[in-house]
C-alpha cells in the first residue's frame, strides 16, 4: 500500500467527498470516502493514518480556491485527493448557469492549486476525474464531463499524481446496469455507486 503509518491522508472535494461528514454522520460521511477509509483500516489494522474528509457539497474548483489555505495547506497531509468538475459543469445545464466554470478557468485554478499544495507541504497525489453517469457520449452534459475530464487527466499527468478515472469506472459499470443502477440524477451516487468508487480508490492505491 502506498500510504505509510502515521501518515495524513486528505480527501477534498464536492458532496459526493462530503456525504454528510459535518452532521450526525461526522467526521467522515457515508460515501466513497468512509467506504474506502474503513476497508483500507481493515485490510492493513497495523497501519495507523489519520484521515481527512474536505468535501463540501455544491463546490466547484472556485470554492476550493477559497478554502484552500485553511482546508489542504494548514491540515499539512502527506497524501492529496482530490475530486471535482463535477458542479463545475452541471451548473450550466441547471437553474444557475452563472456559476458554472468555465473550462480553461477549471484547469488554470486545479493546475495552481495542486501546485501549490505540493510546494507547501510536500504531500502526494490522487486525482479523481469528475464523471456523469450517462452511456450516450452525444449527451450534452457528458460530453462537456467528458472534456474536464480530460483536463483532470492532463494535470494528473503534469504532476504525477497517481489517477482515479471514475468516468472510466462508471462506463465498464454501465455496460451491465442503467444509470439509475449508481445513481438517480446520474451524479449523487447511491450505496452501490460510491461502493464502486472506494473499490476503484482501493485498486490504485494498493
Amino acid at each position: 500500500m502506498i500510504f505509510g503509518n502515521g501518515q495524513r491522508v486528505l480527501f477534498i472535494g464536492d458532496s459526493i467527498t462530503d456525504c454528510g461528514r459535518t452532521g450526525p454522520l461526522a467526521p467522515h460521511g457515508d460515501g466513497y470516502f468512509n467506504l474506502l477509509r474503513s476497508l483500507v483500516t481493515a485490510r492493513h489494522p497495523e497501519v495507523a493514518l489519520t484521515w481527512l474528509n474536505r468535501g463540501v457539497s455544491g463546490d466547484t474548483v472556485r470554492n476550493l480556491r477559497q478554502r484552500w489555505s485553511r482546508d489542504v495547506l494548514d491540515e499539512r497531509p502527506d497524501w492529496l485527493s482530490v475530486m471535482i468538475g463535477i458542479n463545475d459543469v452541471w451548473r450550466a445545464f441547471g437553474d444557475r448557469p452563472h456559476e458554472a466554470v468555465p473550462i480553461d478557468e477549471y484547469e488554470s485554478t486545479l493546475r495552481a492549486l495542486l501546485t501549490e499544495a505540493v510546494e507547501a507541504t510536500g504531500c502526494r497525489l490522487i486525482v479523481g476525474t469528475p464523471y456523469f453517469i450517462e452511456p450516450d457520449l452525444t449527451d450534452p452534459q457528458r460530453a462537456q464531463s467528458d472534456r474536464y475530464a480530460a483536463v483532470a487527466r492532463r494535470i494528473a499527468a503534469e504532476h504525477g499524481a497517481l489517477l482515479v478515472d471514475t468516468q472510466a469506472m462508471f462506463d465498464d459499470l454501465l455496460t451491465h446496469r442503467p444509470p439509475s443502477a449508481w445513481a438517480p440524477d446520474r451524479v449523487h451516487p447511491g450505496i452501490e455507486g460510491h461502493a464502486a468508487l472506494a473499490l476503484t480508490f482501493l485498486s490504485t492505491i494498493q
